[in-house]
């Protein structure tokens, strides 16, 4: 009666999604002052007041039917060149307003992507750790999902783990960072070396093997570390980035998808993601929130209290004697758990009203990861129950042990 798959998607919900709604139950139980919710990579911050400025000012001089109507199903082409002139002066490239597309957000640019480039028999490869619904995306496009295993002491790439996994049948590799949900950036010579080896695959196939980067955490880099445009690097590559964190406008589902103009025939691949667009029923994104973000391009919200509230939680927790890995970005921090199974570690936090998601889904076991886009006096109200957590985790430990 229905398609089994879309059935198994909105039956079961993601981890993340789950605990939101678990912690949604718990403040109206005892109050939002008693639960410590770690689960959902929220923005907490508000929006820079240019975005309430160019919203009252597009309501005060546009025309209403044009201001809400439909724009060219591609974006609105003096958006889209706004767009593309910041970008072009921002990392040094040559994209033309043919070469981007705009949509509702990052997960839609990732699915219009995915179902643009799929053909029967294709594979797309992911590194351990990454974002759960990349696999839903993929496997919904008609592909096969791969998962890559990291070097888990750094959460670099691992070549070796990276090399088996690609074959002739590997139409694509999807990156994301600064990493949800490790918060790493990997150093220059790891994504050089990247592109090199998508280029050195890519020949010996004799087909490319597409880079797509997953970039909505671009701007939240704390220690400024070396990020390209992945454009410059690799030829074959593909942006889907989401202006929901930079400004603080996740529910406003607004993003771009920036197809490089390097390769031969990009213009094919650009036109199938406009058609990929139209067979989802993605044309036309927000048509106010469109201008609103083409004139924001060099703004933030105040990123520096994400980088006040990782500072507070990872030194805190390392005290504790929490394993940790340092987050150079975004805005999440991933917990070796202390116990063998992140679940149960997961479940033992509530106990303490700690709402902390485990890793399973995001393809690798025995962390949670913790998203710190919350209130700093919510962080530091938290500290005494994960201390008292790391106590009894530990207990259990050694009483199995014995």
């Amino acid at each position: 009666m229905v398609n089994q798959r879309m059935l198994q998607y909105g039956s079961v919900r993601s981890a993340i999604r789950d605990l939101s709604e678990y912690g949604n139950k718990r403040r109206a139980e005892i109050g939002r002052h008693d639960v410590f919710d770690y689960s959902l990579g929220n923005p907490s911050i508000p929006a820079p007041d240019k975005v309430a400025e160019e919203l009252k000012l597009l309501a005060e001089t546009v025309d209403p039917v044009a201001l809400h109507g439909y724009t060219s199903a591609a974006g609105d082409v003096n958006v889209r060149k706004k767009m593309i002139r910041d970008i072009n002066i921002r990392y040094e490239t040559d994209l033309t307003v043919d070469d981007i597309y705009l949509t509702c957000g990052a997960a839609s640019s990732l699915a219009i992507t995915l179902n643009a480039l799929t053909e029967p028999g294709d594979e797309f490869v992911a590194i351990a750790p990454f974002f759960a619904e990349y696999k839903v995306f993929t496997e919904a496009a008609g592909a096969k999902f791969v998962i890559c295993e990291a070097d888990t002491e750094h959460f670099m790439i691992d070549f070796d783990h990276l090399e088996e996994a690609v074959n002739e049948n590997t139409k694509g590799i999807i990156i994301n960072y600064p990493n949800n949900p490790t918060g790493v950036i990997p150093d220059k010579q790891c994504l050089e070396s990247l592109a090199a080896f998508l280029e050195y695959v890519s020949k010996s196939y004799g087909h490319p093997v597409f880079l797509i980067s997953d970039e909505p955490y671009r701007e939240l880099n704390y220690e400024y570390k070396y990020l390209p445009y992945f454009t410059n690097l690799y030829a074959h590559t593909i942006v889907c980035y989401s202006f929901s964190k930079a400004l603080s406008l996740p529910g406003e589902r607004i993003g771009y998808v920036v197809v490089s103009n390097k390769f031969d025939g990009h213009e094919d691949v650009y036109a199938a993601v406009c058609g990929a667009g139209r067979a989802m029923g993605y044309v036309c994104a927000p048509s106010t929130m469109q201008r609103v973000v083409s004139q924001c391009m060099n703004v933030s919200a105040d990123l520096e209290i994400y980088k006040k509230n990782r500072d507070i939680l990872y030194n805190s927790l390392k005290q504790m004697g929490y394993d940790c890995t340092y987050p150079d970005g975004a805005f999440y921090l991933f917990v070796k758990s202390p116990l063998e199974s992140a679940d149960e570690f997961s479940e033992l936090a509530k106990k303490y009203e700690l709402l902390i998601v485990p890793s399973d889904s995001f393809g690798i076991n025995g962390y949670v990861r913790l998203a710190y886009c919350v209130p700093t006096e919510m962080i530091e109200r938290s500290l005494p129950a994960f201390q008292a957590l790391k106590e009894e985790a530990d207990k259990i430990i050694a009483d199995r042990k014995h």
